[in-house]
């Protein structure tokens, strides 16, 4: 090699080496499984989302997605645990709007909802219903059921997905505005509060329609109102809260994803655009219209908003019902 061509190799390997690496997050992802942390047992209403979400993704992504079910505290435990798991891009969180209501709940928490996470998206909002075992609770409707509890005191229990969960709150809410009394029985999660309601352990839940929507089909639970401004088109024949006589009643569950903060910002945009992909199949929309679920238009900044408003909105009502941890 001349003495010039041996210089100019010298400078191009010099230039190579100063030249930084395209960083390991340029390159395709995912390269190996990804986990999902779900901060409730399985068979909840989170659960009963994430599982469809991830098989799909998995179609898409070309790699496992793991569920890993966290319970306890509300869904406040496996929040926790996400808040601290690596910013790779390997770990996401799929919570709900019981994350909205934690920080009202227990303020002491070690992670913030809205500070140590980058919100990805809105998985599915289905609304509230009030269901009950039949064999325990002759009600038909949610006047016999108001009447009833307003003659009988404090006889009639309702279960809940845990302490400052949707389900305890909308219960809450339900009693300020009937002004009943209920007696309040929290479990571990909407899987294990299902199991018990089914079995006539409670008499009744505030659940979500998307984990409850298959025991309504099946006429294992009788379903009195769903908490929304219109009728849950998978169930026509179920009144809304307004039309069965307690209008203003309307609340919504909401489960969503988040990744932890530090998360790369071309990770967090692809898995945003695979989110939305997945919520447009036709395997996922006919699976959440089964489930009474919409699919609301919010990703990235609009979601992190939304969490902001719905924190807001559930410190009231903390307050107001003056809920405190078991």
């Amino acid at each position: 090699m001349s003495k010039s061509g041996w210089l100019g190799a010298l400078a191009l390997a010099t230039i190579t080496q100063l030249v930084p690496a395209a960083p390991a997050t340029a390159q395709a992802w995912p390269q190996r499984p990804v986990s999902f942390i779900v901060p409730f047992p399985a068979g909840g209403g989170t659960d009963a989302f994430a599982r469809p979400l991830a098989a799909q993704l998995e179609q898409q992504l070309g790699q496992r997605i793991l569920i890993d079910n966290r319970g306890g505290a509300g869904g406040t435990v496996g929040a926790s645990a996400a808040s601290k798991a690596a910013s790779d891009g390997y770990t996401f969180f799929i919570g709900a709007a019981h994350h909205a209501i934690a920080p009202a709940l227990y303020p002491k928490l070690d992670y913030n909802i809205q500070t140590d996470f980058i919100p990805i998206g809105v998985i599915a909002q289905p609304p509230q219903v009030v269901v009950v075992h039949p064999g325990k609770v002759q009600a038909k409707t949610l006047a016999e059921l108001i009447d009833f509890a307003k003659k009988n005191p404090d006889k009639l229990n309702y279960g809940s997905a845990g302490n400052g969960t949707t389900h305890h709150l909308a219960g809450e809410l339900f009693k300020l505005t009937t002004k009943i009394n209920l007696t309040h029985v929290p479990y571990r999660g909407a899987g294990p509060l299902m199991q018990d309601l089914v079995a006539g352990q409670v008499d009744l839940a505030f659940d979500g329609l998307g984990s409850s929507a298959a025991q309504i089909s099946s006429g294992t639970l009788r379903a009195l109102a769903v908490a929304a401004p219109k009728r849950a088109s998978a169930f026509p024949d179920v009144p809304t809260a307004a039309e069965a006589g307690v209008p203003g009643y309307e609340v919504s569950t909401w489960y969503a994803m988040w990744a932890p903060k530090n998360t790369p910002p071309e990770i967090v945009a692809k898995m945003t655009a695979e989110l939305q992909k997945a919520l447009a199949t036709p395997m996922v929309t006919e699976a959440w219209k089964k489930n009474g679920s919409e699919i609301p238009n919010l990703y990235g900044p609009a979601f992190g908003d939304f969490v902001k408003a719905e924190v807001a909105r559930w410190g009231k009502v903390v307050a107001e019902a003056n809920v405190k941890p078991d």
